[in-house]
């Protein structure tokens, strides 16, 4: 039987083709939202993630717990050995070091006096060297207001309303006054390369990002760093894996009597991100279930239409002399057949869109010219397990929903009333 009503479906357009595209459609457009709501909500994440917390971090036991006051002088020891142990046991993340610092920067005039000065936060990462993928994953080279990226050691980068508070601009000498690990005074000198903007006001006040070789001489930090961020090579942070692998390295710390061994946290265990990341994980969720629920009315309703259009073609099929219930079946038989070829057809549609939305996004860097480094310059979607059969709620449970409902007239035709249609 299926094969003669698969036959008719075919042959038959009129049957078919509107159902299947409508449907189609549905299923396609589920995807796609779905996909997208979940690579929007994770933007600020991935965001915060690349600026400060990365989607794994590791520090020493003290200095995670007086993170707030950026102690460098619990800073890890013998870093790069840590760095490549880490990559050994987690390849599919990629290990960067950081220091975060504070203190004061002075411009001086001609004369070598002080013309202005100001406090400032620091971040010293990975800028010069060939395999840097620092610069990258925060947009800086987009978010150049003047000048250009670090080309050479003692090289720096400064807010740009920073930098015009110090009268100072690509080309200018600088000079760092803070403190070093061991609680000395340190003075640096540095050259502005270029001036950004951060497009958030705390920090386009007072920051500077120098290349971490450079923080790690001025802060007499030789092979020490702050921080080791490590991030998904996926590109996309995934809190069951970041919590497991957090437990995964802390349980190899079995040295409870080193108070300055390493400790490893996720973006979800750092600060309040925790909250968020499941906020943005329900409000996603949310969007979805409402647009889910919105599209199955709207194709549970197509499937009730079509079954009310073919009550001609059902009073003909029971006057002569057709089991209701056998026509009940085919109808259903039919539904399912259209659904399943649509959700199949629709989803493989939004999977192909969303992937593309995924790899190169939208552009709209010009829209934020003014917060490109703390803003993602394009907005891509995210293909989760999920966007694999969602689209069959709508798609397949609607469409037999709807014709079902719309087949219940079927067994309340009446032959004598069937003849009258029939001669009007």
């Amino acid at each position: 039987m299926i094969k003669f009503l698969l036959k008719g479906l075919v042959r038959d357009k009129s049957r078919s083709s509107i159902p299947l595209i409508v449907v189609a459609i549905g299923a396609m457009l589920t995807v796609i939202l779905h996909a997208y709501m979940k690579g929007f909500m994770g933007d600020t994440i991935e965001m915060n993630a690349r600026f400060n917390y990365g989607h794994l971090k590791v520090m020493t036991l003290p200095y995670s717990e007086n993170i707030s006051q950026l102690p460098n002088d619990l800073a890890i020891l013998d870093a790069t050995k840590l760095q490549n142990e880490l990559e050994t046991l987690f390849p599919d993340a990629e290990w960067t070091q950081r220091i975060q610092f504070g203190g004061l920067i002075d411009s001086p005039d001609e004369n070598g006096e002080t013309l202005a000065q100001g406090p400032a936060m620091g971040m010293g990462m990975d800028l010069l060297s060939p395999e840097a993928s620092e610069p990258q994953r925060l947009n800086l080279e987009k978010s150049i207001i003047r000048g250009n990226m670090p080309d050479a050691s003692g090289e720096i980068l400064v807010s740009d309303q920073f930098s015009r508070k110090l009268m100072v601009g690509p080309g200018d000498k600088v000079t760092f006054i803070g403190s070093t690990m061991n609680g000395s005074m340190a003075v640096y000198d540095f050259i502005v390369a270029g001036t950004l903007s951060f497009g958030t006001e705390a920090l386009d006040r007072g920051t500077i990002i120098a290349d971490i070789t450079d923080v790690q001489t001025a802060l007499d930090m030789p092979d020490a760093t702050g921080e080791i961020a490590g991030f998904f090579r996926t590109g996309f942070y995934d809190n069951e894996s970041a919590v497991a692998a957090s437990k995964k390295f802390n349980s190899l710390q079995s040295d409870d009597n080193d108070e300055y061994r390493p400790v490893m946290k996720s973006l979800s265990q750092q600060g309040s991100m925790g909250q968020y990341v499941k906020m943005a994980d329900y409000w996603a969720n949310y969007i979805t279930v409402f647009f889910v629920f919105a599209m199955s009315l709207v194709l549970w309703n197509a499937g009730l239409l079509g079954g009310l259009r073919r009550y001609g073609e059902i009073g003909v099929r029971l006057a002569m002399g057709e089991e209701k219930g056998h026509v009940y079946r085919t109808m259903i038989f039919e539904s399912v057949m259209i659904g399943l070829a649509g959700s199949v057809i629709g989803t493989l549609l939004g999977l192909f869109f969303a992937w593309l939305l995924q790899k190169y996004g939208v552009d709209i860097s010009g829209m934020m010219k003014t917060s490109s480094l703390m803003m993602p310059p394009t907005i891509k979607a995210r293909i989760t397990p999920p966007d694999f059969y969602i689209g069959f709620i709508p798609g397949l449970f609607s469409t037999v929903l709807g014709t079902m409902l719309s087949g219940r007239g079927i067994f309340k035709r009446q032959t004598a009333r069937l003849f009258k249609e029939l001669e009007a």
